[in-house]
């Protein structure tokens, strides 16, 4: 039977199964991962993005084709994680624009749609590299559009375009060289790729793919942490709610005069969405009148109020939140990190929020807004501190309602290298020129093993080998963790070395430990050491040459 149109309950059916089919298929992804190492996470951030677009989808009440397409945005965004999932929001986020006002679509229609999500992407990296996602999802965006001239027929469109993007991701070696030494594919490409075949099945079931049924519900529990007791609080109950179907009368500004009446009844306001969808949140000690207000502008849902006097809402006693009654300061910083000792040196360094995080759990946009939310700052800085989480916090960044400045740290290191440079008594763009100059003036090593066998920049690696990773680069690989660590700090200092900094991790040894210091001591005594408890998971030590 053949489908030359799609409605709205077609496309939320098309991407439901989408989603599960990459859940399913994640660690296959994952296994793509140019580094052969224990958090390749590919699959999983792009999974647990299409599963916030999932629950979104799922929660609408009606079929409308242009509510499904917000909701995919919508829920890609909120949910993204890492480069792979920050670009898949952008892809959603052009496919939903060039949906707008459309009740029933046709593959042109279609073709356009993922013309303009590609284009959508592109612009939001800075500096787009192909080989990659972006560039499967553009050429089987540029050659679907020339399909669906002379192909009505959704099945048959997704067949074929389905073999364009298979061509597409199997030529992305060819076009980025560390792939084609690594001996794989773009993962995020396989990921596009995945999303693809879960649309077809959609619209074909002769598309077997032996899916299994998924809970949306609770793909994914963000640790959670024990709670503190809390002195007084002035507001009192925590508010949160969404505003849906909104009057079609309500204009931007009316969502600003929201938040001023809201700004009124209590503080910690955050109010953003946009004609379709409005999220408030804030503290208060009358919720009922916020209710109120926002009936006024459309149906409330999934409405949250909890009392901060009984509960003690603490995240943990390495983020503890300013107190409602705290005046606001002029700087406020966010950092990721993974592990407590790390976690805890950050906190000593004056960070007012840690969101949880790292390697092995790039957050969300949305875990980063959280963020935002509870530091009471004029002015916000946040340190990534892992090139995979860089994009999120600049796209964090474009949607947060405070200013929110991205220092671009790419390890713990850089990140302590710029808090140690901020000076609270200095100008903003001072304070941005000095932690981001200082970013250059550390060197980053790490020592995990490999999970798979690879081969990179001719180095032979076997599963189980010890790899030491310095700046991005294979620096050192053996069998003997010590021995490892011990060449690549070899490797990584030099004649203007100063400084060396060694946070262990959870996995390390004593003796380990020992060793690698005394190596230090003897070989280079003109340098200063230090020897931290990190407690990362996964790497057994994380390096800091300055």
């Amino acid at each position: 039977m053949n489908q030359n149109l799609i409605d709205g309950a077609k496309l939320k059916q098309m991407f439901l199964y989408a989603a599960q089919f990459l859940e399913k298929n994640k660690q296959a992804v994952n296994s793509l991962n140019v580094f052969p190492v224990p958090d390749g996470d590919t699959g999983t951030n792009m999974s647990l993005t299409m599963l916030s677009a999932a629950r979104e989808i799922s929660a609408l009440n009606n079929d409308d084709l242009t509510q499904v397409a917000d909701a995919l945005s919508r829920g890609s965004l909120k949910g993204a994680r890492g480069n792979s999932g920050v670009i898949l929001s952008q892809l959603f986020r052009g496919f939903a624009k060039a949906l707008k006002g459309e009740e029933s679509i046709n593959t042109v229609k279609y073709a356009d749609a993922m013309i303009a999500g590609s284009e959508t992407a592109y612009k939001a990296v800075m500096k787009p590299v192909e080989g990659t996602i972006l560039t499967v999802a553009r050429v089987t965006a540029e050659e679907g559009r020339k399909i669906a001239q002379n192909t009505p027929d959704f099945s048959e469109f997704f067949s074929k375009i389905i073999m364009v993007a298979k061509e597409t991701l199997d030529n992305t070696p060819n076009l980025l060289p560390v792939l084609k030494q690594a001996g794989v594919v773009d993962s995020g490409g396989m990921g596009y790729l995945y999303i693809l075949l879960g649309c077809a099945h959609a619209l074909d079931e002769d598309f077997d793919l032996d899916l299994s049924l998924l809970d949306l519900d609770a793909p994914y529990q963000v640790p959670q942490f024990e709670p503190m007791e809390e002195e007084s609080i002035e507001f009192g109950y925590c508010t949160e709610f969404f505003i849906k179907n909104l009057h079609p009368n309500v204009t931007e500004q009316d969502i600003d005069k929201l938040k001023e009446k809201l700004e009124k009844l209590g503080d910690s306001i955050v109010v953003v969405g946009d004609e379709n969808l409005i999220k408030v949140h804030f503290h208060t000690n009358m919720p009922g009148k916020g209710l109120q207000l926002g009936l006024r502008f459309g149906e409330l849902t999934n409405i949250k109020i909890d009392n901060m006097r009984e509960q003690h809402r603490h995240i943990n006693d390495f983020d503890i939140p300013a107190k409602d009654d705290t005046p606001e300061k002029e700087y406020g910083i966010l950092s990721v990190s993974m592990g407590n000792g790390i976690a805890s040196i950050f906190k000593d360094l004056n960070t007012d929020y840690i969101i949880e995080g790292g390697q092995t759990m790039n957050p969300s946009i949305e875990d980063i807004l959280k963020g935002v939310a509870r530091v009471k700052a004029k002015n916000l800085f946040i340190l990534p501190n892992n090139s995979n989480i860089v994009l999120s916090a600049s796209q964090a960044a474009k949607v947060s309602d405070k200013p929110l400045h991205v220092i671009p740290t790419k390890s713990i290191p850089q990140g302590l290298a710029a808090l140690i440079a901020f000076n609270p008594d200095a100008s903003l763009e001072e304070n941005l020129e000095a932690m981001t100059e200082a970013i250059s003036n550390v060197k980053t090593g790490q020592v995990t093993y490999a999970v798979r066998s690879t081969n990179i920049n001719n180095t032979a690696i076997e599963e189980g080998d010890i790899i030491g990773i310095s700046d991005g680069k294979i620096g050192a690989v053996g069998k003997n963790i010590a021995e490892v660590t011990m060449r690549l700090i070899d490797s990584m200092v030099d004649e203007d070395s100063e400084i060396v900094t060694i946070f262990y991790g959870k996995e390390a040894s004593t003796g380990d430990t020992e060793q690698i210091s005394s190596h230090i001591r003897e070989k280079y005594p003109d340098l200063d050491l230090e020897v931290l408890d990190g407690g990362q998971p996964l790497y057994y030590y994380i390096i800091s040459v300055e």
